[in-house]
């Protein structure tokens, strides 16, 4: 059986940027498979310190690849890689 990727979105509620992230991952998801995973950095201070507003942040297997915007070709790229 093939392992998911996992993508982990950093975000907040009332944080139009990251609902429009969250669209895109929904989107992709649709194409390709994956663990989905959102934190709230309100809810953990470490993350809050060190995302503030420099939000959405999004890790593909616990890497960063985007900040802010997502670039769907990048992340269907990406998502098509093997597991690592």
């Amino acid at each position: 059986m093939n392992r998911l990727h996992t993508v982990t979105l950093y975000g907040k509620k009332e944080c139009c940027l990251c609902d429009q992230a969250m669209a895109v991952l929904h989107k992709a998801q649709a194409a390709e498979p994956f663990v989905l995973e959102k934190i709230d950095i309100a809810s953990q201070p470490d993350l809050l310190e060190k995302y503030g507003r420099q939000i959405p942040v999004i890790l593909v297997d616990g890497i960063e690849v985007f900040r802010y915007r997502i670039r769907e070709d990048r992340l269907a790229a990406l998502l098509a890689l093997p597991v690592p």
